[in-house]
């Protein structure tokens, strides 16, 4: 008995098919990769795909970080910023400030050198 996959779930079907491959390989290659990615403005996949000569995803991806936070990281975070820990939308834009302060904070060292 074979059943049909929801509608929204068929444009992943192909995601599913993929293998994901990982390669262990001098950290300057890696790190040489990475850079040339970052300033392309792909993800590093993209750039190996691109090394390759593979397909890549023409259509440029929202530039994001990311991080994952624990339960515990929100208790620690929620000290640090005095919300609770359950307060999460609030600890992330807290978040936000301190990584632009953090950022802007090294460009103004950097102008100053």
């Amino acid at each position: 008995m074979t059943r049909k996959l929801p509608e929204k779930w068929q444009s992943s079907v192909k995601a599913v098919k993929a293998v994901q491959v990982a390669f262990d390989m001098d950290e300057k290659i890696q790190l040489a990769i990475r850079k040339q990615a970052l300033e392309a403005g792909i993800s590093p996949s993209e750039q190996i795909r691109d090394i390759l000569g593979l397909p890549t995803n023409k259509r440029p991806k929202r530039p994001r970080l990311t991080v994952s936070l624990s339960a515990s990281d929100y208790e620690l975070l929620g000290e640090k910023y005095a919300l609770s820990a359950e307060q999460q939308l609030e600890i992330k834009k807290k978040l936000m400030d301190d990584l632009i302060n953090y950022v802007n904070q090294g460009l103004k060292n950097n102008d100053q050198s």
